[in-house]
């Protein structure tokens, strides 16, 4: 599908929005943000697995989350990623607004690195859904210190594994 490739681009220097049409009507693809079991399946990049998914799926609740290497092949092979996200507003199936944030494995917030409000749309196209992200940063360099990280690649990627599991689950 032609328009099935994610667009980004950057608003006001502090805003990346990133849209992509899947295959998939609203109600479903909200699912597969709100259930762990489903995260597991697609939420992390190439050569990289969710070995911890903690989910409480409610505004104020919290989701904690370890990406870990398991390819053997990439230089970053064994390292972990923690994350933390709190969750502001959700409007199944609609929006859910976050704050995201860099943790460590017991859940304490890395002050040091960006960390963005993000609200995502889910736009009902009939059978199928277009995915808004708008990700808000404190400043243009905070935006440009993850996008020198490789923010943008490793969201093309995740998002083409949920493009791979809606494909599935169809």
């Amino acid at each position: 599908m032609p328009n099935n490739k994610m667009v980004s681009r950057v608003e006001n220097e502090r805003f990346l929005v990133l849209e992509r049409v899947y295959d998939m009507p609203r109600d479903q693809l909200f699912q597969l943000f709100k259930e762990p079991e489903h995260l597991k399946r697609w939420w992390s990049t190439d050569g990289w697995e969710l070995p911890v998914c903690n989910m409480d799926f409610r505004p104020g609740g919290v989701w904690h989350y370890c990406m870990k290497c398991v390819d053997k092949n990439q230089e970053e092979y064994g390292m972990e990623s923690w994350n933390k996200t709190i969750y502001k507003d959700i409007i199944e199936p609609e929006k859910i607004v976050y704050n995201d944030y860099f943790s460590d494995a017991e859940g304490n917030i890395n002050e040091s690195m960006p960390s963005p409000e993000v609200t995502m749309e889910f736009i009902d196209l009939g059978s199928q859904t277009k995915l808004v992200s708008r990700s808000e940063f404190d400043s243009a360099d905070s935006l440009q210190a993850v996008l020198d990280m490789g923010l943008l690649e490793g969201i093309t990627q995740t998002w083409n594994n949920l493009d791979v599991l809606v494909e599935r689950l169809n």
